[in-house]
């Protein structure tokens, strides 16, 4: 299913897609191909990237590359740390950021149920 998402594996590649997005929402999912847990993210992600392009873009990280560093251990408001479920989740959550972003906010309310992001978060840490 990655196929049809453009996969980033150089430095450049990721500065270059970061510095041309505009007026949209950047969904980078950093990760390695061969790991369950992106193989079943990237599903989602390709089949949802159809229904947000007017928004947002979508793109992977392959994270094996040399040229990429990656510190996911320090969460912050700019990021989303864990998985989607399901393909509406990801949309609600793009929309919602994108719908706020455009109003000027900088951080907006999550539009999952606080026991779906709490599952998420124990499963992170397990």
């Amino acid at each position: 299913m990655s196929c049809m998402l453009p996969t980033l594996t150089k430095k450049i590649e990721v500065d270059t897609i970061i510095r041309d997005t505009l007026d949209e929402v950047l969904v980078l999912r950093f990760g390695r191909a061969t790991e369950t847990l992106c193989l079943q993210l990237d599903h989602i992600l390709s089949k949802a990237a159809r229904e947000v392009y007017k928004f947002a873009t979508v793109a992977l990280v392959d994270v094996d590359s040399e040229d990429i560093q990656v510190y996911i251990k320090i969460a912050d408001h700019t990021k989303w740390v864990g998985s989607f479920y399901t393909k509406q989740d990801f949309i609600d959550v793009v929309e919602t950021i994108f719908r706020g972003a455009m109003k000027g906010k900088l951080i907006v309310k999550c539009p999952l149920p606080l026991n779906i992001r709490e599952a998420r978060l124990m499963e992170m840490y397990d």
